[in-house]
Parts: C-alpha cells; sequence; structure tokens
C-alpha cells in the first residue's frame, strides 16, 4: 500500500476549550476548523512545521456511519501518549509550564534521552522526547 499518515485522531469533551489548550498553551497551529452542516466540526492542530495533524475529535460527534458501533467506546485518556520529538526537553518544558500546561513528569534523563509528560484538559497523554546528542541525525 502506498500512503502516508496524515491525522491522528484525539478524544476531547469540548473542541473549542480543546482548541484553546493547543494554541494558546501548548503553542500548537490551527490547521483546519470546518463547521458542516448540521452541527460536526472537524478541527486540527499541529506543532508549527509538522505535516502531521491531531483532529480534535468531540465525544459524541456525528461518525461516519460505518464507525457508528466502534465511536461508542472513543474516550478521552484512554490512548498511550502522543510522542513529540523536541530540540531542548527542558526549555519546552519551561515554555509549556510558563503557559499553564499541567505536566505529570518534569524532565527525566534516561539513556534513551530526556522525557516529559503532560497532559491536555482531557488527560489525554503527550510526550515530549529529546534524544541523546550520541545519537545519529537522521
Amino acid at each position: 500500500m502506498d500512503g502516508k499518515v496524515t491525522v491522528i485522531g484525539l478524544v476531547v469533551t469540548d473542541q473549542a476549550r480543546s482548541l484553546a489548550f493547543f494554541t494558546d498553551k501548548a503553542g500548537f497551529d490551527k490547521k483546519t476548523d470546518i463547521s458542516a452542516p448540521g452541527g460536526g466540526r472537524w478541527v486540527t492542530v499541529a506543532p508549527r512545521g509538522e505535516a502531521l495533524e491531531i483532529t480534535l475529535w468531540q465525544v459524541g460527534s456525528a461518525v461516519d456511519p460505518s464507525q457508528s458501533a466502534a465511536a461508542r467506546s472513543w474516550a478521552p485518556a484512554k490512548s498511550p501518549p502522543i510522542v513529540l520529538l523536541v530540540p531542548n526537553c527542558r526549555k519546552a518544558y519551561q515554555e509549556l509550564s510558563a503557559r499553564g500546561v499541567e505536566f505529570l513528569q518534569a524532565p527525566v534523563d534516561h539513556p534513551w534521552g530526556t522525557t516529559a509528560t503532560f497532559q491536555d484538559p482531557d488527560g489525554n497523554l503527550f510526550s515530549m522526547n529529546q534524544p541523546p546528542g550520541s545519537w545519529p541525525k537522521a
């Protein structure tokens, strides 16, 4: 199969609140915000310069009929963290903390790099990872 992942879904309880969190506090860019006839809303965000987008999927939103059964089990904070590669984990931690982002784990050094974990207003997890300087550059 030829293809590429362009959007990752993130289940949230309030799209407007989540959009404000990601743009105002986490510093992401709003990429798409479309309100469809009948009340559905498609909202995506991404870190600056990132092509892969995160859609803020509100609980109870209208879904494609083929997804209706699966959608009943979708809930915030029920997935592994989304991993963000950052050049300087401690600097990113300080910037986001100053904006009011709640961290569950401050930066910690590991053999595989420095990591810190934060959550959005719905408890969805994000892990910021800074590889060690000894790793080859891609």
